[in-house]
């Protein structure tokens, strides 16, 4: 595999490979030096268009505790403010012998044009509303680490689907991996369609609470909206904000899940996202192994055997 841009890259298979990759890193992370020399002389490259903090954090330490460089590329301060094109950007960077970029863009596709530009491996770090896998395969890893599968599990994905990148991947990953999701929303913030998808839909969280394993909130994505899709926020949390009277009714090993930012008092009182069973913190904590398990996949060599030998010895 040389880029990872969605989860329908991997089957089943494919993702429980990494998954499994990831519980070496998991183990690397505990240590005092929490690094292995597996990508020593490689370059990642953070090539971001649109702001971020949990994935770019999170894919720089990844690369450096697999001994890789990295490089931060900022396009407020960059030569697009010039207006140099995305290509030129693009190969640019490549001209400097990068091995890797994680790619962040408003626009969708933006990832798959930048691997036609270059030889090196590409990530996708979310692009418009169409993809964020390694988000999906963070939220798996999170979800097997308490469950030990997902196969058989009802997730309901609440909220502004519409216009999410996390929720098109999420639902492709826990699917593809046994699981049965709901969307939960308002009609406004469901995609016009379904068809494929593979979910049901219903429009009342309090209906489908009872019978959730795990409840999976999603953030109003009010910069992606050109109109007004829900008449308040205040309204909004009032049907589908998961409250402490509704994280209640949960089942005793139910999940609570967010991919952030939060908006505490919107989508999660901030009682229930500091709860014993909401597990947000730990997905972040995940999200740097998983995305050492990727970048390790897509340009480090040899065997998981290999992966144990090294960390070692470190």
């Amino acid at each position: 595999m040389k880029d990872l841009l969605a989860v329908s890259d991997l089957d089943r298979a494919g993702i429980e490979a990494i998954l499994d990759l990831t519980d070496h890193f998991v183990e690397v992370n505990r240590r005092p030096i929490p690094k292995v020399p597996a990508l020593r002389g490689k370059t990642v490259v953070s090539l971001f268009f649109e702001d971020s903090t949990r994935t770019r954090l999170s894919f720089e330490t990844a690369a450096k505790r697999l001994g890789a460089d990295t490089l931060t590329f900022s396009a407020a301060s960059s030569s697009v403010k010039k207006g140099e094109s995305l290509r030129d950007t693009v190969q640019t960077i490549d001209a400097f012998g990068v091995d890797a970029f994680v790619v962040r863009h408003h626009s969708s596709g933006v990832p798959s044009q930048v691997a036609r530009w270059t030889d090196a491996s590409v990530v996708n770090g979310g692009d418009g509303w169409h993809a964020h896998p390694t988000q999906a395969l963070l939220d798996a890893y999170t979800v097997r680490a308490h469950r030990g599968s997902l196969d058989g599990l009802r997730v309901a994905v609440v909220g502004d689907v519409k216009h999410s990148r996390v929720a098109r991947s999420v639902i492709a990953a826990f699917t593809t991996l046994g699981a049965t999701v709901t969307l939960v929303a308002p009609p406004t913030l469901l995609p016009p369609a379904l068809d494929g998808w593979g979910v049901t839909a219903s429009h009342d969280l309090d209906a489908v609470l009872a019978e959730t394993d795990i409840c999976y909130l999603l953030r109003m994505q009010l910069e992606r909206q050109s109109e007004g899709l829900v008449p308040s926020l205040r309204e909004y949390s009032a049907r589908y904000g998961l409250t402490e009277a509704r994280a209640a009714r949960l089942a005793p090993k139910a999940l609570v899940m967010h991919p952030g930012p939060m908006n505490r008092g919107v989508e999660i009182a901030p009682e229930v996202a500091d709860a014993p069973n909401a597990v947000i913190t730990e997905q972040v904590a995940n999200g740097v192994a998983v995305r050492m398990a990727v970048l390790f996949q897509l340009l480090g060599s040899g065997t998981q055997l290999d992966v144990l030998r090294e960390a070692s010895d470190a």
